[in-house]
């Protein structure tokens, strides 16, 4: 079954989350503790998370 634009449009949105991880992972390095934990609290906070994206196409099942 062919993918329509739409679906397609979406798989490249998640294709650019993944470079920004990438990014953002390289940064973690240049990070001391105080400032892991600050970032890793903002992650936490961050909504809509990758979960709450999973959770919605996994209803459709």
């Amino acid at each position: 079954m062919p993918l329509s634009g739409e679906a397609i449009r979406l798989m490249n949105y998640i294709d650019d989350v993944s470079v920004t991880l990438r990014r953002i992972l390289t940064g973690v390095a240049t990070l001391d503790d105080e400032e892991r934990a600050i970032v890793s609290a903002h992650l936490e906070q961050a909504k809509p998370s990758a979960q709450d994206v999973l959770n919605a196409l996994h209803k459709g099942e």
